[in-house]
This record gives C-alpha cells, sequence and structure tokens, in this order.
C-alpha cells in the first residue's frame, strides 16, 4: 500500500530495537526516511547498514533519552543531517516493576523521567518541524494504562499520561493541521518481553497462558503489525483522524478473554 510517505523524515524514539526497529523498516519500505534515537550505539549502526544495502535511507543518533540537554544535541544531529523533520513516533520506555508497596519516591520519579518526560521533550524539539510540515505525532503507549497490572505504579501512569498527552496535544496543535493518536499496545513479542518471560521458572508454559487469552488467534501480536498501524496514522491516508487511542491487540484489553 502506497501511503505517501515518500522522502518524509520521521524520527523514531527507540528505534534501533522491538517496536521501534519495526516501525523503521516498515517507514522504510514506505519510502519514508527513518531518524532513530536510541541509546544503543551499535543497533543504530546495524539498522543503518542493512536499510542502505537495499537502497534506503536512513539516520540515526545515539542518546540517552532522561537527559535533556542529550537529546537537545542528538536531535540537533538530526536535522542537520535530514534537513528537517516530517512527522515523530514516541516509542521508547520500558515496564521496570516500580509498585506502590515496594516502590520507592525516588524510583517512581525515575520511572516517570524514564517512561514518559522524554515523550514531552521530544514533541517540543520537533514541533517547529511539524508545524512547518503539518505533520504528525504518534505515541506508543500500553494497555497497562487503561487494564492496570500490579506491581508497576510508574509505568501504567507514564503511560496513562502518554494517553492524556496524545489527546492534550491533539487539542493544542489543531490550529497547526498537526494530528496525535497513540497505538496501544497490549500482548506483544519484544527483546524486552522474551526477557521477561525467561524470568519465569517455565517461560514457555507462561507464554502459552498468555497467548490463550488473546482472543484473536490467540498468538502474540507482532511488532511489523504495530508498525503497519503507526505507519497509516502517520500518513495522510488517516487525514482526517486525531487524537484517538488505536488499540492493536488482537482484542486483548476489550474482548471477553472467555472468548
Amino acid at each position: 500500500m502506497n501511503l505517501g510517505l515518500t522522502n518524509k523524515r520521521i524520527l523514531i524514539s527507540g528505534g534501533a530495537k522491538g517496536i521501534g526497529r519495526a516501525i523503521v523498516d516498515v517507514v522504510a519500505d514506505e519510502g519514508g526516511i527513518p531518524l532513530i534515537l536510541d541509546r544503543d550505539q551499535e543497533h543504530i549502526e546495524q539498522t543503518i547498514a542493512t536499510l542502505k544495502s537495499k537502497g534506503q535511507q536512513c539516520y540515526g543518533a545515539q542518546v540517552e533519552l532522561t537527559d535533556h540537554l542529550a537529546c537537545q544535541k542528538a536531535f540537533d544531529v538530526l536535522i542537520e543531517k535530514a534537513g528537517g523533520i516530517d512527522a515523530l513516533v514516541n516509542n521508547a520506555g520500558v515496564n521496570d516493576n516500580i509498585s506502590l508497596t515496594h516502590g520507592t519516591h525516588e524510583q517512581f520519579l525515575a520511572s516517570i523521567h524514564k517512561n514518559l518526560v522524554h515523550y514531552y521533550t521530544l514533541a517540543q524539539l520537533a514541533l517547529p518541524h511539524l508545524k512547518a510540515a503539518k505533520g504528525a505525532i504518534v505515541n506508543i503507549s500500553s494497555k497497562v494504562s487503561v487494564t492496570g497490572q500490579g506491581s508497576t505504579s510508574a509505568y501504567a501512569a507514564a503511560n496513562g499520561g502518554r494517553n492524556a498527552l496524545t489527546r492534550e496535544w491533539a487539542v493544542e496543535l489543531l490550529p497547526h493541521g498537526i494530528r496525535v493518536n497513540a497505538v496501544i499496545v497490549a500482548e506483544c513479542m519484544t527483546p524486552l518481553y522474551e526477557n521477561w518471560i525467561q524470568s519465569f521458572d517455565d517461560p514457555k508454559a507462561r507464554l502459552q497462558e498468555i497467548v490463550s487469552k488473546i482472543p484473536l488467534e490467540h498468538r502474540m501480536t507482532k511488532p511489523a503489525e504495530i508498525a503497519q498501524t503507526v505507519a497509516f496514522l502517520l500518513s495522510e491516508k488517516s487525514s482526517h483522524t486525531t487524537g484517538q487511542m488505536i488499540f492493536v491487540d488482537g482484542g486483548y484489553t476489550h474482548l471477553d478473554r472467555a472468548l
């Protein structure tokens, strides 16, 4: 499907691995130019090399997203390389299990900073470019924000914040023609998810227990399925869609798990 993303410069945080990497691949396949911000320099270089071997453009900069000044510098590097930005995908974060019972004040604040604050930072840095391009923002969020999970207060709060910012920015940026939407992820196999599964005594049994509760086809969501929805929301094919939470989860969040 031609989404009209040819030569669109799309900034993707956490774009070197997992869902972010899947988004990078789909954007590149659609003719866009992914701009990666990630802490993993090795995977940034591998991604750029892979795409270039296919004749696709891609730029990247290594950064610790919790460092505001580092974000500014890395952002400037990408602007110099690409000449501007047409869209933003906020993606990076980790479920760090900072709970109400066992977490501390300092851990809670650190988790919010790690999982939410850089969404604001990158949106603010990108805003002048997005205004010029009448671009789009897609925020990746988690079903934890609406279902709860237990033992993950900070991550749930951060994702609730991502959802709230999606609606708030959709309103604030209406005069500039900038659309803002969120893609909500439930059970998707990423490197971080794989590490979590492996922490159980019987990983295969735990995974089977989870997929048995996913109504559509009783399987995990694929990163590419998240990425394809993101690409659609970035494109003019969704030109009258803003302020929406799109659940790409096989019905896990809202359908009866007894199905």
